[in-house]
């Protein structure tokens, strides 16, 4: 019976919302129905919105209203809209979008299929919200990665409750994915042809602490390890706070860890990590820095950063880019604070001028593109293994290292008759441009 429904989904947000986008893929398949990859001809169209700051609530929104558009004029059928932003704002959501027939938070996506089957029965507008736990992490998914790489969500929610942020709000308190749920799930996506793992939570580092009453990273990277097909592990949102020795010793022995570390820092200033009410200070921050490049020399480090904090002085800002500028880190991203209702910190006094922020993103921005550029060119010469990510014409290919995670970093190019994407592929670098690298083949792996 629903082999005749056609279905298109729009995901948006972070990879943790990914993961929920490809879970619903996978009971709308399960059930029968047929996936679209645009919204023309769709019975139903969905997006899954982020809600964490401004810029993706805009970004929500503007996508909503252009599938409403499509909808006014019978491009599509029905339209519900799931994720972040609906359970953000689910008291006024269908209120304020009357084109929206259905609004779905964070814990019901298990019922997606009913919801559809609501819609196109014209069941009229209703809104499904059920605890944040109720949504089952694992499960049949849809990839909407590439075929070799794949997301693997260990953990979900967060009580870090860091002063700028909404999201133990929005995705509810931590919770980790049982070890065995965990393992099952990456010796799947092995079976299915997956060769990278991103492993990705809030704060990864935090994993087991609910379940097993401690941190349980380095025991689950152990046994992530020993899962035949998979040859890259890669690490998404360490915190400082929680990398003990014993963590860094098993990445640093690893032959699949990649030595590639996403550890959000926000600032290195003591009383604005505070006002942030994050974990640990300055000198925990780079302690630890320090300690990942004495056992890993090679160790890529991705940070994100908040300029202009209220009550942010230029003297504290002056130490976030000097810190910058003696730890090098190689792969940054800083944002502008952005004043989020219902956050903490949003109520605070001394909030920075939109002008004075924008200013200390760009002095940032313009260090951290000399980084960048130091760090490519110290590549020159050296022979990378390199995933292949796809071909383009006259045999040019392009592909990730181990310091190129997916979507946010750079790419290497290399001419290859053979490579296929999927492959690993041995290349030596011979130029650099920005953060991209351009090289010959060596040796090819398939």
């Amino acid at each position: 019976m629903n082999e005749n429904v056609k279905v298109y989904l729009l995901p948006l947000g972070c990879a943790k919302n990914l993961c929920n986008a490809e879970l619903m893929l996978g009971h709308l398949v399960n059930a029968g129905m047929e996936l679209l990859e645009t919204p023309e001809g769709a019975d139903v169209a969905i997006v899954n919105t982020c809600g964490f700051i401004e810029s993706a609530k805009t970004e929500a929104i503007e996508a909503i209203l252009e599938l409403a558009e499509l909808k006014k004029e019978g491009v599509i059928g029905g339209l519900i809209v799931t994720g972040c932003l609906t359970q953000r704002y689910q008291e006024e959501f269908l209120n304020e979008l009357p084109e929206v027939d259905a609004a779905m938070g964070v814990g019901s996506g298990d019922d997606i299929v009913e919801a559809v089957l609501d819609v196109l029965n014209k069941g009229g507008k209703r809104a499904w919200f059920k605890e944040r736990e109720a949504n089952c992490l694992t499960g049949d998914r849809v990839l909407l990665t590439d075929p070799w790489c794949a997301y693997l969500r260990i953990a979900e929610g967060c009580d870090n409750k860091c002063a700028y942020c909404v999201i133990p709000d929005i995705r509810g308190a931590f919770r980790s994915v049982p070890m065995e749920d965990v393992l099952a799930e990456a010796e799947s996506l092995a079976a299915c042809g997956v060769k990278e793992l991103l492993v990705v939570a809030q704060d990864i580092t935090r994993y087991g602490l609910d379940l097993y009453g401690k941190c349980s990273l380095a025991e689950l990277l152990a046994k992530l390890e020993q899962v035949e097909g998979i040859e890259w592990i890669r690490l998404h949102y360490l915190y400082p706070d929680e990398m003990p020795d014993e963590l860094l010793e098993v990445i640093a022995n690893s032959k699949k860890i990649l030595h590639y570390f996403d550890i959000p820092i926000q600032h290195i200033n003591d009383r604005v990590l505070r006002s942030m009410n994050r974990r640990g200070d300055g000198a925990l921050i780079r302690d630890r820095i320090s300690k990942l490049r004495r056992l890993m020399p090679d160790a890529v480090i991705r940070t994100s950063l908040i300029v202009g904090f209220p009550g942010e002085t230029e003297e504290e800002y002056q130490e976030l880019y000097d810190f910058l500028a003696e730890y090098r880190l190689e792969r940054v991203g800083v944002f502008c604070y952005s004043q989020e209702e219902g956050s903490k910190a949003a109520e605070m006094p001394d909030q920075i001028p939109e002008e004075v922020k924008e200013r200390r993103r760009a002095e940032v921005y313009a260090l951290q593109e000399q980084v960048m550029d130091e760090a490519s060119d110290r590549q020159i010469g050296r022979t990378l293994k390199i995933l292949c990510c796809g071909r383009e014409e006259d045999n040019q290919c392009f592909g990730r290292s181990y310091m190129d995670s997916i979507d946010i970093d750079g790419l290497v190019y290399f001419e290859s008759e053979d490579a296929q994407p999927g492959d690993f592929v041995t290349v030596k670098v011979t130029y650099a441009e920005g953060c991209d690298l351009y090289g010959t083949v060596v040796e090819q792996e398939v």
